[in-house]
């Protein structure tokens, strides 16, 4: 229940559905396949640069746009894999993950009464981003069952009060991975009505079969109007490290920076240095990390068909959709709810990510990004619970 001082911008005060979730699997002793952390950790030289660092007293205030060593890997970064280079001084900025940057991105560049056109469904935090900034969210489907962008309806989703464009490929939750001629014309409609573009990449190593991540600000007439956001958590398996970061011109991270230093000022200290390293020599753990991805989802996605669900096969993230009707559920909250008791698994409704409720009534995400007994005792306890053999 609200309180009667709540701001009427703040929407909802209740927890979110991932914490509802993760108490449920608390509680219950369920396997939890809601939350997207995996539950193995980063390479070990990044855990152990880590160590060094707090022991060798790197706990305090580093300095307000990160340190100097990992502004320059993630710099150096953008540019060993996309071609992308930006100046580690001026138009690199060190977040406490990326929610905060986009929180700080869209606090910065929104103002009450600008239109942002984000992807729907979205992840929860860009909603409340855009509520608190007293922004209207526009939103544009990638609907099931084949999770496509609409181009046409995206292109008449701009009107003279669109500031903002939010864009989040791969894509949380469907796995979509926008290929390079949707892209071309998302770019082409951010310059034909000279908007914002604020890119949400956080799961840009995390791409399967012949998907490939491309950055937009590739594109003509992008790097000058696009903030890109990633952050280390998802690449490295370490989201509770929340290092993040943003990218953009001098004058876009200037302006984000004078909304960051207000929300948590600096982040994680003896993180950053371990980070660094990680950027600058975790190439081949995070290919090695890809390849276990894909090899974890096709596990998940075979024990969902045994028990009657057919998944909707991600091409990036570590997240798979199926629709729950063929197990005679109308709603995804209503299974999530029941899931626990009846099967000792969590897993998450799609309809929180919407606006339009109806569009993702069916549908529920899976996160596989688990060890190999996890998964197996999850299908096993779903076979069970459900009433169903496996295929």
């Amino acid at each position: 229940m609200a309180s009667q001082w709540r701001a009427g911008r703040v929407r909802s005060s209740t927890t979110t559905i991932f914490a509802e979730m993760s108490a449920l699997a608390v509680s219950t002793g369920s396997v939890n396949l809601g939350q997207g952390f995996p539950d193995t950790d980063g390479p070990a030289f990044m855990l152990a640069a880590a160590e060094q660092a707090i022991a060798n007293g790197v706990n305090q205030y580093p300095p307000g746009r990160g340190i100097a060593p990992l502004r320059q890997a993630i710099a150096d970064h953008s540019a060993r894999h996309y071609g992308l280079g930006y100046d580690p001084d001026a138009e690199v900025l060190v977040t406490t993950g990326a929610t905060e940057a986009l929180a700080s991105a869209i606090l910065a560049f929104v103002d009450p009464g600008d239109e942002v056109i984000a992807l729907e469904p979205f992840y929860d935090s860009y909603a409340a981003s855009i509520d608190l900034a007293g922004g209207t969210r526009v939103g544009v489907g990638l609907f099931g069952p084949d999770f496509r962008l609409d181009l046409d309806e995206f292109a008449a989703a701009f009107t003279p009060r669109t500031k903002l464009v939010l864009i989040n490929s791969p894509h949380n939750p469907t796995g979509t991975v926008l290929d390079r001629a949707e892209l071309a014309e998302i770019a082409r409609l951010a310059v034909e009505h000279d908007v914002l573009v604020v890119c949400d990449e956080v799961y840009e190593h995390l791409v399967f079969d012949d998907a490939r991540h491309v950055p937009l600000a590739t594109f003509p007439g992008m790097r000058e109007r696009t903030v890109r956001i990633s952050s280390s958590g998802k690449t490295y398996s370490a989201t509770g490290w929340k290092i993040g970061w943003a990218l953009g011109t001098p004058e876009l991270i200037s302006e984000v920076t004078a909304v960051k230093q207000f929300l948590t000022y600096v982040s994680g200290a003896p993180f950053q240095p371990a980070i660094a390293r990680a950027l600058n020599e975790g190439d081949d753990w995070v290919a090695a990390l890809r390849a276990d991805l894909q090899r974890k989802r096709d596990r998940l996605a075979a024990g969902l068909r045994g028990i009657g669900l057919e998944p909707a096969m991600p091409r990036g993230t570590y997240f798979m959709t199926t629709d729950v009707r063929p197990l005679g559920y109308a709603d995804g909250i209503e299974f999530c709810r029941d899931l626990p008791t009846r099967c000792g698994v969590v897993a998450i409704p799609h309809q929180v990510f919407y606006d339009d409720i109806e569009a993702g009534r069916p549908y529920v995400r899976w996160a596989f990004c688990k060890r190999d007994e996890v998964l197996d005792t999850a299908i096993e306890r779903l076979n069970r619970g459900l009433g169903r053999t496996s295929g």
